[in-house]
């Protein structure tokens, strides 16, 4: 077979990425509705916000249960992408209590996000020191390492998270994403697999997916991405990296098919664009080729293989 990593690639492939989450503060059974609501799970981002509002508003609530509602609506806001509002929230839990893990949990998030990463650093570094079995803040601290450069620290974490809580799915993610740079796909699979297992997901599949296509295993990448197309049909990355398997594959039809799908839902991307050239060079479709690569140079100018293909063409 040929060997994957010296094929020029056909389509944007999915982006590996390490997730952060947030952390909520437990229901208490007697709680009213606007609490329930403020700290459930299965509340959105903006139900958050306004229970939450309610809880603050009410004037009824003092110490650890204010700071959770402090720290809940922020938890809404950054999910609102309204960081400056959420900070000034996470700030305000941390003043009320500051011995509440979870305030320094999403408030290290938000820095994050914002690219403050000493001080998100720093935030989760708190939360474990006040609760060293939090498993959560280890998960979020090692994405912060890795984007800081410091890839071991960063697999250390993740496998402190996964020893804590051996069911926090987004940990084994995480650290497949990083055994995945490494080039070491045999744990990296292994990793995904058990994220599925826990909470399986549009991109843990992606991911799973990507690593198989580095091992060479095509059949199995291609499985992956279908199951994305199945959870996300509108999603154009399950179809653009089954389609650059297909032609891999030498299955040019079904490659020109996915990628026809792809340019559906994302007409933007503009390595869709020149793969489905590729594909309609294969299968003799002149015409459409050279329109397809005119898109692509259209959309990226500098994209050699796009130029490549019209000069085979005589169409430059």
């Amino acid at each position: 077979m040929t060997n994957m990593r010296n094929l020029t690639p056909l389509a944007v492939l999915a982006s590996l990425a390490l997730l952060m989450q947030l952390h909520l503060a437990p229901a208490e059974a007697e709680d009213g509705p606007s609490w329930q609501a403020c700290i459930s799970l299965t509340s959105n981002p903006d139900e958050r916000v306004s229970a939450c509002s309610a809880v603050i508003d009410a004037k009824s609530e003092t110490g650890r249960k204010l700071a959770a509602a402090y720290c809940n609506r922020g938890h809404g806001l950054t999910e609102q992408w309204k960081l400056d509002a959420a900070i000034v929230d996470l700030d305000e839990a941390v003043r009320i209590d500051p011995a509440y893990s979870c305030a320094y949990n999403n408030r290290g998030r938000v820095f994050a996000f914002k690219n403050d990463l000493d001080r998100a650093i720093a935030d989760y570094n708190e939360a474990i020191r006040i609760e060293p079995s939090f498993a959560l803040a280890y998960s979020n601290r090692g994405e912060a390492r890795f984007r800081k450069g410091d890839a071991g620290s960063a697999i250390e974490d993740f496998t402190t998270a996964i020893k804590l809580d051996p069911k926090l799915a987004i940990a084994y993610g995480n650290r497949g994403f990083m055994y995945q740079r490494m080039r070491d796909t045999a744990h990296a699979i292994a990793d995904y697999s058990e994220q599925i297992k826990l909470a399986p997901g549009v991109l843990a599949y992606l991911n799973r997916g990507n690593a198989y296509r580095d091992a060479e295993q095509l059949d199995r990448a291609a499985a992956d991405y279908a199951e994305v197309i199945r959870l996300a049909p509108t999603d154009a990355r399950g179809w653009r990296n089954r389609g650059m398997i297909r032609l891999y594959q030498g299955d040019n039809k079904g490659g020109l098919a996915d990628y026809d799908k792809a340019l559906q839902y994302d007409p933007t991307d503009v390595f869709s664009w020149n793969s489905r050239g590729q594909a309609k060079l294969r299968l003799g479709d002149k015409r459409g080729a050279i329109a397809d690569f005119r898109k692509a140079l259209e959309l990226r100018p500098d994209l050699a293989s796009a130029r490549e293909g019209l000069q085979k063409l005589g169409a430059l």
